[in-house]
């Protein structure tokens, strides 16, 4: 009779051990040989790769000795993770000690031997613990990757041992490298009006969100007394700065006339899309037209005597056809007022020089130049003189007229061949097109940009108010006056804000997934707004951050040089434009000459605080 309570299938511990020795033996495997076959990483007989499966010494076994895939594996679970990479590491000094252990030599004496393996003991302990905080500081510290880099493990040698570093995910952000060689810590000034901005950075951009009351209120007075906060060069949280909120929101505003809440007014030139089906009243009523050049002259003029009293530092002039900007003295090098047009035709030039505005083009006086320059170098010994001829300038606007023959046309050689009755010459309206085809080839095109100075502004502010066709006659923008953008106030000016929204995302950069923060400004961007924006960014993306500038593009020939360096000229320093509205930083870059040419800034990269761009 059984017993209450008696499982027959119970065992004793010391039953289940004894079984397994006598199978150990009976399969030929020894204990220490097991023990072997377990430190060298080798399958023992006997036992299973996983709990559910075949034994590894089974001859049905799919696989051989290899063991299966974990179907469930991922990188928390596998040695690859962090956590199980830490495990790995406290078992190596297990077995570090264990190894070490063994090693020490055993002393004759009992006693002795066993103090001094104690001590031994206690020292490589106290060594572990050493390494382990080394390691722990190493983890911790800040790991610097190039772009080329991807998830990988640095080895790293401490006291004869090896210590495994794993990039924990965050690693993928962007990081601050050192800064190009070729990198400046400004970048040139860039006089084109720009329609779209695009920043970049690994950094949040939520001090540029929706602004509180209090902090759009103090960007707008801070506008219009032109007055700017000093900002450190690096603000450790940008959100809680209200320096760094009120300067954006100072930042993105600027004045414009007219200003028309249902229409942009920017850009003018090949708009006639964003203008048709909108709703215009002045289009079939004269006096209505009439009323807005008036007032669109008055605060011309009103922008005309700031800009002379150095008060305005420039501003801009969009017509339908073509854009001005004019400068106040001592911008870009310049002595005295300036003033550049781009696009023209042959048809504007030749109004300007009948109410007798004196003007340049520069671009063509440099193609001229270098072209002088060609014809009086002669080719050394053994150049051929093919070569020379062929790098001259080819372009046929260069010339523009002064290479033209006689009054007959250039057909004086006839007579000496004294065939001139049996060629029929050509009549005297096709010779006077053929001579000014240089002039006509020039329109619409960045070579026809006219540069007038001095004196002779005030004039070309005469001749555009007084000029018919600076206003549309016919189409979509008919009747309405031409865009006038200021960052100082004048007389009929509305004060607009530019519009900026700030999106974050994530790219996928090589193994993983990068948090990337942008910022985006659309509207009339004109220089100064460009500046202060990139200065805000410098310290609030802590240094490092990427630009991507949508230029429009008749305007980017505004950066042409306009100062003659063979010629003396006043040094005017940012201290005499203070009053102008723009801050010292800001007025420092505009005093510069300008760099880039018929060229605009399209892309602008900062790291670690210095600037690389592309134009």
């Amino acid at each position: 009779m059984e017993q209450a309570g008696y499982s027959p299938g119970f065992k004793k511990p010391s039953d289940i051990m004894r079984m397994r020795r006598k199978r150990a033996q009976s399969e030929g495997v020894s204990p220490s040989a097991r023990g072997s076959l377990s430190s060298l990483g080798l399958p023992v007989p006997g036992t299973r790769p996983f709990s559910p499966g075949p034994m590894l010494n089974a001859p049905n076994r799919p696989g051989g000795g290899l063991k299966r895939r974990n179907p469930f594996a991922n990188i928390e679970n596998t040695c690859n993770s962090p956590k199980k990479r830490a495990t790995v590491r406290s078992d190596e000094d297990v077995d570090g000690f264990l190894s070490y252990k063994k090693r020490v030599p055993v002393e004759a004496d009992g006693e002795n031997s066993a103090d001094h393996k104690i001590k031994t003991s206690l020292s490589y302990v106290d060594q572990l613990v050493q390494e382990d905080k080394t390691s722990e500081k190493l983890l911790k510290a800040p790991i610097s990757v190039s772009e080329d880099d991807s998830l990988f493990e640095d080895d790293l040698f401490e006291h004869g041992k090896t210590i495994a570093l794993v990039k924990s995910p965050q690693s993928h952000a962007a990081v601050e490298a050192a800064p190009p060689a070729d990198a400046c810590p400004e970048y040139p000034a860039d006089w084109s009006l720009k329609t779209r901005l695009l920043f970049t950075s690994s950094h949040a951009f939520s001090w540029a969100e929706q602004p509180k009351a209090q902090e759009e209120a103090q960007g707008l007075a801070q506008h219009c007394r032109a007055e700017y906060a000093c900002l450190p060069q690096n603000i450790q949280e940008p959100r809680s700065c209200t320096e760094l909120r009120c300067g954006f929101q100072q930042s993105l505003q600027y004045w414009q006339h007219p200003s028309l809440p249902w229409l942009s007014l920017f850009p003018r030139i090949a708009a006639e899309r964003n203008f048709a089906g909108k709703n215009s009243p002045w289009s079939q009523d004269a006096e209505l037209q009439q009323s807005m050049m008036r007032e669109w002259s008055v605060s011309l003029t009103s922008l005309y005597s700031l800009l002379k009293a150095r008060l305005c530092p420039f501003f801009y002039l969009c017509s339908y056809q073509f854009t001005v900007l004019f400068r106040a003295s001592g911008l870009s090098g310049a002595p005295g007022l300036t003033a550049l047009l781009s696009p023209t035709t042959r048809g504007l030039r030749e109004a300007m020089k009948a109410d007798g505005i004196e003007f340049t083009l520069p671009l063509l006086e440099d193609k001229r130049k270098s072209k002088d320059h060609s014809e009086e170098c002669k080719p050394t010994e053994g150049e051929d003189p093919d070569s020379k001829a062929s790098g001259e300038h080819s372009d046929q606007e260069v010339d523009n007229g002064e290479d033209d023959d006689d009054d007959d046309g250039g057909f004086s050689w006839l007579k000496e061949m004294g065939v001139q009755d049996q060629i029929k010459k050509p009549d005297s309206i096709t010779l006077k097109l053929h001579k000014e085809r240089s002039s006509v080839c020039l329109d619409h095109k960045p070579e026809s940009v006219v540069l007038v100075e001095g004196a002779h502004t005030h004039t070309l502010i005469n001749f555009l108010i007084n000029c018919k066709s600076l206003v549309a006659a016919a189409g979509s923008q008919a009747g309405l006056p031409p865009t006038l953008l200021a960052p100082s106030a004048f007389r009929g000016a509305t004060l607009q804000t530019l519009k900026a929204r700030s999106v974050n995302v994530k790219t996928q950069v090589r193994t993983g997934y990068q948090d990337l923060c942008s910022l985006e400004v659309t509207g009339p961007i004109m220089p100064h707004s460009l500046h202060m924006l990139t200065q805000l960014l410098r310290a609030a993306q802590k240094g490092s951050f990427s630009a991507g500038l949508n230029t429009h593009e008749p305007t980017a020939v505004f950066n042409v040089p306009v100062c003659k360096n063979t010629e003396p000229k006043e040094q005017i320093t940012a201290g005499a434009l203070s009053g102008c509205g723009l801050s010292q930083a800001t007025l420092q870059q505009f005093v510069e000459p300008a760099s880039l040419g018929k060229s605009a800034l399209r892309n602008l990269h900062m790291r670690n605080y210095g600037y690389t761009w592309k134009s």
